[in-house]
């Protein structure tokens, strides 16, 4: 098997659908947060710890994993599950994003991408076959179709030839692609262009992928923009398969993409402002290292189950981050990923009653971003 994707039920009054993602490696409720493993772990904590928290699928990074320790490595370890000691379900990005960020350390072309590691500056091709033979020597459950990423803001006509050149490279992933037991998805792009990002999304669903990202966004467009492009979008897409807005992971633009018809997220927010001292609360982001916690002998957040909130008070964590103990890092992002875990389950449970609309007017009552 694959991939298989179950709608169990739709919002009646919005695009929201609860569902259920199978792949070669268990089951996954949706709307999902996946927390990001980048370098085959998701910072300091074990997989042990994150299967308790509840995690269900986590997301690693093929351009990091590719420059070190090499997909080969890890294709000798049995792939990334046993390499590291994750038996639930992975998805791997392209690489697409990281190969974007690198700015001028990058050359374009149409062949593929041409860049300098930033490990060492040594000189590297990545084309789209060479991004999925990567991800299948890695043997994640899903992989993702290799694609530019432009920045933004970006000029109409450049945005076009770029989603011109995913398309592209879309057909060019689908056609190497031949891993027995991981699904492809493939991902749209098109900027802060409605028009764009239909057409791209109408391009890529003739292509009938198991699954597809909505890819470009959140990279520092306006929140309601990206809102805007996720309505252009999505309504293209086929409705029985899962869709993915990638890079996406604060509460408000979480609950706002469900509502939109988004069933899968990730991002690295919870994990690293966790590591700058800034912990998740219905109320808004609290920055634990500041003066007024120094005597707080309160939980991050009353009634929340996670095990730092359950053993230890603001002040205490405060003072780890003070003194530099690895500690303190390691309870904030337990906090934090629990905490959105545990909103997701809620949105699920909510979609389910069909009371999703309620629940976001009751959660913005408190929220302050």
């Amino acid at each position: 098997m694959t991939l298989r994707f179950t709608v169990q039920k739709t919002a009646s009054d919005s695009g929201a659908r609860l569902g259920l993602l199978e792949t070669a490696h268990g089951v996954v409720e949706t709307p999902v947060f996946m927390p990001v493993g980048t370098q085959a772990t998701v910072k300091t904590l074990t997989p042990h710890e994150l299967e308790a928290m509840g995690a269900q699928i986590i997301l690693s990074n093929t351009y990091h994993l590719y420059l070190r320790p090499g997909s080969e490595l890890i294709k000798d370890a049995g792939g990334l599950h046993p390499f590291m000691g994750w038996q639930k379900s992975i998805l791997t990005d392209s690489g697409g994003f990281q190969v974007f960020s690198l700015g001028k350390l990058r050359k374009i072309t149409e062949m593929g991408v041409e860049f300098r590691s930033h490990l060492d500056g040594s000189k590297h091709f990545i084309s789209p076959e060479k991004s999925i033979e990567i991800q299948m020597e890695l043997g994640s459950d899903i992989a993702m179709a290799f694609d530019e990423c432009p920045p933004y803001p970006s000029e109409y006509s450049y945005i076009k030839q770029s989603a011109d050149l995913t398309y592209r490279w879309a057909k060019r992933c689908k056609d190497r692609h031949d891993h027995p037991y991981q699904a492809l998805f493939g991902i749209v792009q098109g900027g802060v262009f409605p028009d764009l990002r239909r057409q791209s999304a109408e391009q890529l669903a003739e292509l009938d992928f198991p699954g597809y990202g909505i890819g470009g966004l959140s990279v520092g467009e306006p929140k309601p923009v990206m809102y805007e492009m996720l309505e252009a979008a999505v309504p293209a897409l086929p409705q029985d398969k899962p869709r993915y807005l990638m890079g996406v992971g604060s509460p408000d633009c979480l609950i706002e993409g469900v509502l939109r018809g988004v069933d899968m997220f990730d991002s690295v927010l919870p994990t690293r402002i966790a590591r700058h001292g800034t912990v998740m609360t219905r109320q808004g982001n609290l920055t634990i290292r500041d003066q007024p916690f120094a005597r707080d002998f309160e939980p991050i957040e009353a009634g929340c189950p996670c095990y730092t909130c359950r053993h230890f008070s603001r002040a205490y964590i405060r003072h780890l981050f003070k003194a530099r103990e690895v500690l303190g890092l390691r309870l904030a992002t337990i906090h934090n990923l629990v905490f959105l875990f545990r909103f997701m389950e809620e949105i699920r449970e909510a979609i389910r009653q069909d009371r999703l609309g309620q629940f976001r007017e009751q959660f913005f009552a408190e929220y302050a971003g």
